[in-house]
This record gives C-alpha cells, sequence and structure tokens, in this order.
C-alpha cells in the first residue's frame, strides 16, 4: 500500500486544492477515482463512513476527510512527509 491513498474526484473542488497541494509538495499518492471506479467509492465510504469527498488515508489506517489545507499540511508534517 502507497503511503497515502486518496479517495475522489475530479469534479470535486476540494479535492483539486488537496491534489494542488500534495502535488505543490512533492508528496507521492495513490489516486483512487470515487466517480470512476464504484469499488473504489465503496472503499471510500468503509474508511470513512461518509460519502464525502476526498478521503486521505495514511498506512497505518488514519484518515482525513475534506481537510483544509492547513490540517493536511500539518498531517504530512507530523508524519515527516515534508518538512
Amino acid at each position: 500500500m502507497a503511503e497515502i491513498e486518496f479517495y475522489g474526484a475530479d469534479w470535486c473542488s476540494d479535492c483539486r486544492r488537496s491534489k494542488s497541494l500534495l502535488n505543490t509538495l512533492g508528496v507521492e499518492y495513490e489516486m483512487h477515482d470515487v466517480a470512476e471506479d464504484a469499488a473504489a467509492a465503496d472503499r471510500s465510504k468503509e474508511i470513512s463512513g461518509r460519502t464525502n469527498i476526498p478521503v486521505i488515508r495514511f498506512a497505518d489506517g488514519t484518515h482525513l476527510v475534506e481537510p483544509s489545507d492547513a490540517i493536511l499540511h500539518a498531517e504530512l508534517k507530523l508524519r515527516g512527509l515534508v518538512s
């Protein structure tokens, strides 16, 4: 499993914002498009218990749902994925 699994969709503005932050910071992630893949949508809901996206899941099983840039950046720093 990748360090980060990203469950989202291209039409989702929060997903685009979070992906932009990850890309800008050079953080690698495995993308799962919930609009194109029903299994990914089901897995996203299993992880978060909700249908909101993005769902960002870390290797240890913890996850964030619709995080702000500040929260996502803080979590990445905490995990040592960015400086």
